[in-house]
């Protein structure tokens, strides 16, 4: 007996070294099984990554390249970001900073910015695989690369459906949750007649100096092909542009994936007649067809092969579409002789953008085309699940399909809060956990509202598309940060919050709808009286008193984020986007908010609660949850005197008056419906 005793401890040894040895073979060998799969260590995927880390959840990041971020290795070709990088706000409060940070993503070091990779405005690109790979060794995320999946399948069995995985040595990573992270990054091409003949975005040179003396078409207008155009401007003889839609600029319709200022010199050049130009034509009908031209030189003469555009119809023989003896009648010059593209070019450069990658994905787990785009993006829901794919969820740039062309969901400073919201959707559908809210007096929601239209970096950045719910439950409420618009009649399932018969205030940054002069003299509207007017980004408010429905969401009117709702305020627009001032901003919408509640919201002294509560049978709303509990704002004699010799306060003999507007107020402030303390906003 005493010898088994003594070998006990050397046995139990031996089997826990078979174990390891057995999990380990099985990790080489056998199937994967994770919670969750991560599809991409770009930054959509490493800020999921964060997010599912944090609650210590079951998941891996599969990439196929050796280090993160590597989109950013190559693209854009020319090696500047234009996400700007605005280091010095005068602000100290991090979440107010992070609205004008468009690269760093969301975590708990306060230190974990791009500011510490790079201090430029526009930072170079070979710093943001820096930032990611920075990011992901602080944090700790569990990341594999050198993973080449190949190929994606869903399996569906009686409980549940699960996503196997595929990689480049056939074996499998089995997972219950997908998440989508692998951006755009299929070059977008388009084929017409001498398509062949192009050169793409992709592979072009980047020596301004091999464009020397030459002239250059560049198919597309976004932000690649006037990068690309700009890169070459003071060495190519010409540079045309050409593409089906004419030039959207950002700072006209408040879209960042279109054209920057950063990017247009050649508008000035075109402008201005400086040989530079652009174009507009549908590509799938255009011709580029090649003919040697002779050009003489003093060592003699040599053919140089150039490059026409001309129009499909006028081909011939399509079947020969990149024939060098194209006849004349072929050329668009022998139609129209003073066709704006007539001269020849030396080089055609397609510049359309990316694509999402499909073909990785088996019948069984492939999300939709998206119906906008152009059909580059896949389709998904309102809460970012693949169509007819669950628990399929596309993340970061590949899910732009919801806001494309209205929101910055296409954008690190855009996305970095979808994946929050996705990540609050998947705890609370598989953990029951839910969405993250915080409960407030009434009295309160005014001056949270106040801090969130102060600081907020989330509804600001995703305007339209990310709002605060907040649900009214009487005296309190509970407070839902930034929760998809487009799935409000979801919202229940979603967020596992109840609405009460109290209903709902949804708070959205929003722009206005009318097409106006952006730099005109009545381009903003300062009279909150017309606050509805407004045209840039300003904070709207939305009160239902039951929850819309899905055919109330299908049905809203154009350019609304959201269906008609019973009553709505707009705050009017600021110029330093600041929505704090007492007359414009705060009073109109304490006014809107008692109107929702039906209840007084106004902040009293402890003299006036006191006063009130021994001439009213019900003292405000603020007097019963402040001085009747304890915790009236004490009286400042001081501050008491400013504020009366400001105008703004009635005198001592009228603050027995709780309600109403009075005629000693200047007409300004009744007209606001100003009345006892109530401009007083409270901080929290």
């Amino acid at each position: 007996m005493g010898v088994m005793d003594s070998n006990l401890p050397c046995l139990i040894l031996l089997l826990l070294i078979g174990c390891v040895k057995c999990s380990s073979d099985n990790q080489h060998n056998g199937s994967r099984r994770f919670g969750y799969c991560v599809l991409g260590a770009g930054p959509a995927g490493l800020q999921m990554g964060f997010f599912l880390s944090k609650a210590k959840r079951d998941y891996i990041i599969l990439e196929r390249n050796s280090g993160p971020g590597s989109f950013f290795n190559k693209y854009p070709r020319h090696r500047k970001l234009i996400s700007i990088n605005k280091i010095h706000t005068g602000r100290q409060n991090r979440e107010f900073n992070l609205r004008h940070d468009w690269n760093s993503l969301l975590s708990d070091h306060p230190d974990l910015l791009m500011k510490r990779v790079s201090s430029e405005f526009y930072p170079p690109a070979d710093a943001f695989p820096l930032y990611l790979s920075m990011f992901e060794k602080e944090l700790g995320l569990r990341v594999r690369y050198g993973v080449d999946i190949g190929r994606i399948r869903a399996v569906q069995s009686p409980k549940n459906r699960s996503y196997i995985l595929t990689d480049q040595h056939a074996a499998d990573y089995t997972c219950s949750v997908l998440l989508v992270a692998t951006g755009l990054w299929v070059p977008q091409k388009v084929e017409f007649v001498g398509s062949d003949l192009v050169e793409g975005y992709e592979s072009i040179s980047t020596d301004p100096e091999d464009y020397k003396d030459q002239a250059v078409l560049i198919l597309g207008k976004g932000n690649s092909a006037f990068e690309t155009a700009q890169s070459i401007l003071g060495r190519a003889s010409k540079v045309h542009m050409l593409s089906s839609s004419p030039v959207r600029l950002a700072w006209q319709t408040h879209y960042v994936g279109d054209l920057r200022a950063v990017n247009n010199d050649l508008i000035d050049t075109y402008q201005l007649k400086s040989l530079d130009g652009l174009a507009e034509a549908r590509l799938e009908k255009i011709g580029i067809t090649q003919r040697k031209e002779k050009s003489s030189r003093r060592a003699g003469t040599h053919n140089k092969a150039k490059l026409y555009l001309t129009l499909k119809k006028h081909i011939q023989h399509q079947e020969k579409k990149n024939s060098s003896d194209v006849s004349g009648e072929e050329m668009p010059g022998y139609h129209i002789d003073n066709f704006s593209m007539r001269k020849p070019y030396d080089r055609v450069i397609r510049c359309l953008g990316f694509r999402f990658n499909f073909s990785v994905f088996d019948s069984s787990a492939c999300p939709p085309i998206s119906d906008n785009a152009k059909g580059r993006l896949p389709g998904v829901t309102p809460w970012y699940e693949g169509m007819n794919t669950p628990g399929l969820f596309v993340l970061g740039t590949a899910a732009h399909s919801r806001d494309y062309r209205s929101s910055a969901g296409g954008f690190v400073h855009g996305f970095r809060y979808t994946v929050r919201a996705v990540h609050r959707v998947l705890e609370q559908r598989y953990h029951s956990n839910l969405w993250p809210s915080t409960k407030l007096l009434t009295t309160q929601l005014q001056s949270w509202i106040l801090k969130r239209l102060s600081e907020a970096s989330g509804p600001y950045q995703m305007f339209q598309v990310l709002g605060d719910v907040i649900l009214l439950r009487g005296s309190h409420c509970e407070y839902v940060e930034e929760f998809t618009l487009q799935a409000l009649p979801q919202f229940s399932s979603v967020s596992g919050h109840e609405v009460s018969e109290h209903g709902l205030i949804v708070l959205v940054m929003q722009y206005g709808n009318n097409k106006i002069d952006f730099l005109g003299r009545s381009r903003a509207e300062t009279d909150w009286t017309k606050a509805w007017k407004s045209n840039f980004l300003h904070p709207v408010l939305y009160y239902y008193d039951t929850l819309p429905t899905e055919e109330d969401m299908r049905l809203r009117p154009t350019g609304w984020p959201l269906p008609r709702p019973k009553a709505m305020h707009h705050m009017v627009e600021d110029f330093l986007a600041e929505w704090d001032t007492p007359i414009s901003h705060i009073q109109p919408l304490r006014r809107f908010l008692e109107h929702c509640v039906q209840t007084d919201l106004r902040a009293f002294y402890a003299e006036s609660c006191f006063r009130s509560s021994l001439t009213h049978r019900k003292p405000p709303l603020f007097c019963q949850q402040g001085y009747l509990k304890r915790q009236g704002v004490a009286h400042n004699t001081q501050l008491w005197q400013q504020v009366q010799g400001a105008g703004l306060m009635p005198t001592e003999q009228e603050t027995g008056k709780t309600s109403g507007s009075d005629p000693a107020f200047p007409n300004y402030m009744a007209q606001a419906g100003a009345s006892v303390s109530s401009g007083l906003k409270l901080d929290f």
